[in-house]
């Protein structure tokens, strides 16, 4: 099961993060994307475990590319990708999506 379309209310574009080069990070092309964004101040863990604050978690269609580290324009504002979660239930009646957490 999925979200339903409905529920993407927001227009958000990815920069998905491609690596570092020698003048800093490099992202790939813009990817513009339907989400829903709920905007909270939460405590998440990052990649390498560590504790952070994120403000903004979207919302995005089941198999979106969005990578840790990827910058995202949402809202009129520019973030930074803290972690992104593949929701599945594997086939249980669940609504799958793909969960990105931000600075």
């Amino acid at each position: 099961m999925l979200i339903p379309e409905w529920v993407f209310t927001h227009t958000a574009t990815i920069e998905p993060y491609e690596g570092d080069g020698a003048y800093g990070p490099i992202f790939g092309s813009q990817v513009t994307e339907r989400c829903l964004v709920d905007d909270e101040r939460r405590l998440v863990r990052n990649a390498e475990g560590s504790e952070v604050v994120s403000d903004t978690t979207i919302f995005f269609p089941p198999g979106t590319h969005c990578p840790e580290g990827s910058r995202v324009t949402v809202n009129d504002r520019t973030t930074t990708v803290i972690a992104s979660h593949n929701r599945s239930g594997g086939g249980l009646p669940t609504p799958d999506h793909t969960e990105v957490v931000c600075r």
